[in-house]
């Protein structure tokens, strides 16, 4: 059918409205999940003394399944409804496969990285924390079972690429990552 495909929307819930805006988000999570390719959604509230944002995180098996929920009725009326919970529209963002891990730089018009450049700094910074983290934990757990082992190299590895490694390097590296797009 096609790739996974993920949506994020933050919105900002006027204040006192978040119980009414929990409950609105609770029907339109419903609605998607009778969806056909509807995969889940994670919603992240906002810390209490914090801006009053709410993330939700849709995923759907394929584009055209995405695409479907959000030209269904259903979506429709939930977005008509949503107005009077929210200080202003949601911010949205779709990302397909790999473009998770990378957060395109400011101002950047192209709406998808360059696939074979995101895998190919995955691979690079893959091989490189697997080659020395693993080690380092072989060494420091040496005694510790086989499987332990893996689930705290993993574990590290997935923590340093999500928050240290890959928005740096997406930084670093954005003029490659997301080319210009050539002239004809």
């Amino acid at each position: 059918m096609g790739e996974p495909v993920t949506v994020v929307v933050v919105r900002r819930v006027r204040p006192g409205r978040e119980a009414a805006y929990e409950a609105w988000l609770s029907r339109l999570i419903a609605e998607a999940a009778g969806m056909p390719g509807y995969l889940g959604t994670d919603v992240h509230r906002p810390p209490p003394s914090g801006p009053r944002e709410y993330t939700s995180v849709f995923r759907f098996d394929s584009v055209e399944h995405l695409r479907a929920f959000e030209a269904s009725d259903a979506r429709a009326r939930a977005l008509a409804e949503v107005g009077e919970y929210v200080e202003a529209d949601a911010v949205w963002q779709r990302l397909t496969g790999l473009e998770f891990w990378f957060t395109p730089p400011a101002g950047t018009v192209v709406p998808q990285p360059s696939r074979w450049r995101m895998a190919l700094v995955m691979i690079a910074v893959v091989y490189g924390l697997v080659f020395s983290i693993g080690g380092a934990v072989a060494i420091v757990l040496e005694g510790v079972p086989m499987p332990v082992r893996l689930l705290v190299t993993i574990t590290i590895e997935v923590f340093l690429m999500t928050y240290v490694l890959m928005p740096r390097l997406t930084r670093v590296l954005a003029r490659w990552i997301y080319p210009a797009p050539r002239a004809s």
